[in-house]
């Protein structure tokens, strides 16, 4: 007899569930309606992310999802304004503890790791509508992902306006990722492969990325040298694990949409680490 298949949002939602029962209090307070867990609302707003609807759709899909429920325990279909206020309460900190507890799963450290940026919209609206009322393209949200080209997993991330350059948080994200990179007695062996947006001073020489030629000419002999490491490893094909990252931007984006919903700047930049979240869940 033949196994019985499984939905793949039944097993989404039970590995959700399982990561936000270890990583977010049960309650947000002992006097709390206590009607529905924060874990169960995590879920339900990570699956917004990975269903890509709205609130209120989500709300409806899940009255329709009677196996999802069961998996989640719930005996009543929280509103749409209930999912809604979860990610106001759900903080950068506790972001980052529910990406620890889904890395925690990874096998084995990373001997290279690429860095890139991706832009997410405001609107919704089609590239030919945008197009045919001479609209431009004018603000959108960036995501900052460190990506580890084994295990094609997001490590790490930061989001910001697209006006702030990639270099503030290249310092911050190398420090994230550090536990996740192969050592070698007691020193950082792991590489960093990032494109020239991420050109800095403070790359060391494990971190590749091709130093920008202002008039075309480099000067500067370290600027001289990396740029001799990073032709070597395009001649090498390391350098190509580079797009690795692109790929995994391609599959968040067509998989869970590149569209930003929330109103407020506060919650806008929180919405690319959801996407992030769910892509690694989803793997």
């Amino acid at each position: 007899m033949s196994q019985k298949r499984e939905s793949k949002y039944v097993r989404f939602a039970r590995l959700a569930y399982t990561v936000a029962q270890a990583s977010v209090p049960r309650y947000a307070h002992p006097k709390s309606p206590q009607r529905f867990t924060q874990p169960q609302l995590v879920v339900c707003l990570l699956l917004t992310q990975y269903l890509n609807l709205s609130y209120r759709n989500t709300e409806e899909w899940l009255l329709a999802s009677a196996e999802v429920r069961a998996v989640l325990e719930l005996t009543a279909v929280p509103d749409h304004t209930t999912i809604s206020r979860m990610l106001k309460r759900l903080t950068l900190r506790r972001l980052e503890a529910l990406l620890t507890q889904v890395l925690n799963q990874l096998e084995g450290k990373e001997d290279v790791v690429a860095i890139d940026a991706t832009g997410f919209r405001f609107t919704s609206a089609s590239a030919y509508y945008t197009t045919r009322s001479g609209r431009k393209h004018r603000d959108w949200v960036k995501g900052m992902y460190v990506v580890g080209t084994r295990s094609q997993m997001i490590l790490a991330w930061a989001s910001a306006h697209h006006v702030v350059h990639d270099t503030r948080f290249l310092a911050p994200l190398k420090r994230r990722i550090a536990p996740y990179g192969r050592q070698k007695n007691g020193k950082r062996a792991w590489l960093l492969l990032a494109d020239a947006g991420f050109d800095s001073p403070k790359l060391t020489d494990r971190d590749l990325a091709p130093p920008i030629r202002r008039g075309g000419k480099l000067v500067d002999p370290a600027r001289k040298a990396r740029a001799d490491l990073v032709s070597q490893a395009r001649l090498e094909g390391l350098f190509g694990q580079r797009w690795k990252s692109e790929a995994v931007h391609s599959v968040m984006k067509r998989l869970f949409g590149d569209v930003i919903r929330s109103r407020s700047w506060r919650l806008q930049r929180r919405e690319p680490m959801l996407k992030a979240l769910v892509y690694n869940l989803h793997r």
